[in-house]
């Protein structure tokens, strides 16, 4: 049975960490930060791609935490058509992944709610909507989304007498990991530390005590970290696929 509660429960803020120097992405990220870095054939920054998605599933306040070249980010949001409420906020001095996202959620507007946290280099699009409720479901602190990337090598089959029967270009891995999504209820701000990373010290000890939930993204459904020039091109040609269908 649908819960009648469940959309009055899903966040409506979310923090954007878009602070890395991208030094990957080089020469792309010399004069831009990374989440400004436009994937080819779209004419939108990556972060430009993420604001809409976030809007089109119900969020209405979204907190972009800069750090490298954080002017060049800010201009663009000042001058760019948004479909949602932008603030902007800048560590005055490095505070780590944990400490940052700290900073960062400590000027969400609704501090009671639950709220969604995105890496600024992630390009995706799957339901939110479903993430959150899957999250509220298992009564989670916090809710990673889980991605099964595509390898970057091919793949061989073979029998049990070691005789090869398969190549298999790029195939998808057999382990989940952290796509960069999340759905964080209110008392996980507190949680953070305020310097150093969140996932060597809040997340195990969430895990351990089995308040730290993973969400599958769908089969189907698109997910590309864009850490180098190659990711850039790879993620130009799977749009153009996708938009040809």
């Amino acid at each position: 049975m649908t819960d009648p509660n469940a959309a009055s429960r899903r966040p409506v803020q979310a923090v954007v960490l878009a602070g890395g120097q991208g030094s990957r992405l080089r020469p792309y990220t010399d004069d831009r930060p990374k989440p400004m870095v436009e994937i080819p054939g779209t004419g939108t920054p990556i972060i430009g791609h993420q604001l809409a998605w976030l809007a089109e599933e119900g969020v209405t306040d979204v907190v972009v935490s800069c750090g490298h070249l954080a002017e060049v980010l800010q201009k663009w949001l000042e001058s760019a058509d948004l479909p949602l409420s932008v603030t902007t906020v800048v560590e005055t001095e490095p505070l780590g992944r944990g400490g940052g996202l700290r900073y960062a959620a400590a000027h969400l507007p609704h501090p009671d709610r639950s709220w969604y946290a995105t890496n600024g280099d992630i390009w995706t699009r799957f339901s939110l909507r479903d993430m959150a409720d899957f999250h509220a479901e298992r009564g989670a602190v916090a809710t990673l989304a889980l991605a099964r990337p595509r390898l970057p090598w091919g793949a061989v089959q073979t029998d049990g007498f070691g005789h090869i029967t398969d190549f298999i270009e790029a195939p998808p891995s057999t382990f989940e990991i952290n796509a960069g999504v999340y759905v964080f209820s209110p008392e996980f701000a507190a949680m953070l530390p305020e310097r150093g990373d969140h996932e060597r010290t809040t997340f195990p000890r969430l895990a351990r005590e089995r308040r730290l939930a993973g969400f599958p993204i769908p089969q189907g459904s698109y997910w590309r970290a864009i850490d180098t020039a190659k990711d850039l091109t790879e993620a130009a040609r799977e749009l153009a696929a996708l938009a040809g269908r």
